[in-house]
């Protein structure tokens, strides 16, 4: 299986917030700002450059165009970082293609609360088919004060906590279900001159999904839920401290191969760690997998790669199915477009959109579209335990917590980032970090 750019996190252009490869290629199409083709039941959509995700989207609307010639799409592609520019410019201007790609979070927020984009809780009522075959989990990002602007689309990528096998073996070590496990794991394979944990801690991205999970295994996800909406001290909340506090207990203990700091996740030196046997265990995207499926010399191949959930707390109030990573990409309605344009949108929601044919695309790729009832086609493959672990994760988890740096604003998520670089680094106390961050809140 190839490893899939529209889920790999190579995206940390905080400007954009945008978790999307970029391959270099030009952008294509020819329609400009608002790209409409100006008939009556006609609408625009822009997307991203890149395979595969290039390749399915213009599959979907030239099956879409073909099925409806009243209907009509027109798409266009950009670049990434193109594309991040021309679509603040477009909106801005009142000038935004009639279908708005996204990642939901705070960009969708800062859309939504300037009333730019569509509320569209009314219409997925309405509309139930439409909503109910997705992920429920994939409508937290989506939703802004109670209220849904923006349809969930494409693929789902949570963090999932990585081991090899073949190293606990050597240890006699099973994968841990607690906090305390895990810690007196990083004894026992420090004794045996194995890292622990392999982090790319230069990347800074890496270290936070460690607090994504701690937040919400201990707390719950108001912790963070809290944050987003910019409550008074929310970094200070109990549960917070408590995590920040823990994982600082967890670099202590020699938790993090040495020298994390300096390690980087974009040359996927962490990954590389795991499957040459030199860490025992390492937390990131579902990404990974085809990277290391197709790096790692037979690792994936020869069954020495598992998986297991985020271990518990004593005590924690957070859910156990709950997860954090990308749960999905996003697609809003310009609230400025011709009301037959919008209506050319909601059609493409719900009859072209994840169809069939997309889904199986997807599947194809290597990634686990965010559509309910497609286990069948997931065992099928020959990825199957591993796309059935990240489907089920999805699609049962309570919460799914988008990645917090997408989902804060581009000036919060920068500060988030560098005050977890020197929290890991012990240059800050867990007490230090709150204040920090507090200071950033409503930013």
């Amino acid at each position: 299986m190839k490893p899939n750019p529209t889920t790999r996190r190579s995206f940390l252009t905080l400007a954009g917030l945008a978790p999307l490869a970029v391959w270099g290629l030009a952008a294509c199409g020819t329609s400009g700002p608002g790209g409409s083709t100006g008939g009556a039941g006609s609408a625009s959509m822009w997307s991203l450059t890149g395979a595969p995700g290039e390749t399915i989207r213009k599959t979907s609307i030239d099956g879409f165009n073909k099925a409806n010639p009243d209907n009509q799409v027109k798409l266009t592609f950009f670049q990434n970082d193109a594309f991040k520019t021309k679509i603040k410019t477009a909106i801005g201007a009142g000038e935004a293609p009639t279908m708005i790609y996204g990642w939901g979070g705070g960009g969708l927020k800062a859309y939504a609360q300037a009333e730019q984009v569509l509320d569209l809780t009314d219409w997925l009522a309405e509309n139930p088919k439409v909503k109910d075959r997705l992920f429920p989990s994939a409508f937290g990002a989506a939703t802004v004060d109670d209220k849904i602007y923006a349809m969930p689309n494409e693929t789902v990528a949570p963090i999932i906590f990585f081991y090899n096998k073949e190293l606990f073996d050597k240890a006699g070590a099973q994968p841990p279900k607690t906090w305390d496990e895990l810690l007196a794991l990083a004894k026992t394979f420090n004794d045996l001159g194995i890292a622990p944990i392999s982090l790319a801690g230069q990347s800074r991205w890496t270290s936070m999904m460690w607090l994504e999970f701690m937040f919400d295994r201990l707390g719950g996800p108001e912790v963070f839920n809290d944050v987003f909406a910019a409550k008074e001290n929310a970094w200070s909340a109990p549960a917070a401290i408590e995590a920040l506090t823990k994982v600082q207990e967890l670099v202590a203990a020699n938790g993090f191969i040495k020298g994390f700091s300096s390690i980087t996740a974009d040359s996927n030196a962490d990954q590389a760690l795991l499957y040459t046997g030199k860490a025992a265990m390492m937390l990131h995207g579902a990404w990974t997998y085809g990277s290391m499926k197709n790096d790692g010399d037979g690792f994936v191949q020869d069954g020495k790669l598992g998986w297991f959930d985020f271990p518990a707390f004593e005590g924690g109030k957070g859910d156990l199915t709950n997860t954090v990573g990308n749960p999905g990409q996003y697609m809003s309605i310009s609230a400025k477009a011709s009301a037959e344009d919008q209506a050319t949108a909601k059609k493409y929601f719900a009859e072209g959109m994840l169809d069939d044919a997309e889904v199986t695309a997807w599947i194809a790729s290597g990634a686990v579209p965010i559509v309910t009832g497609i286990e069948d086609q997931l065992a099928a493959t020959d990825d199957k335990d591993f796309l059935t672990y990240v489907y089920n994760t999805a699609k049962n988890a309570a919460n799914f917590q988008q990645s917090w740096d997408q989902a804060l604003s581009p000036t919060a998520a920068e500060a988030l980032l560098n005050n977890i670089d020197q929290l890991f680094t012990k240059s800050i106390t867990a007490e230090q970090f709150a204040k920090n961050m507090n200071a950033t809140l409503g930013q």
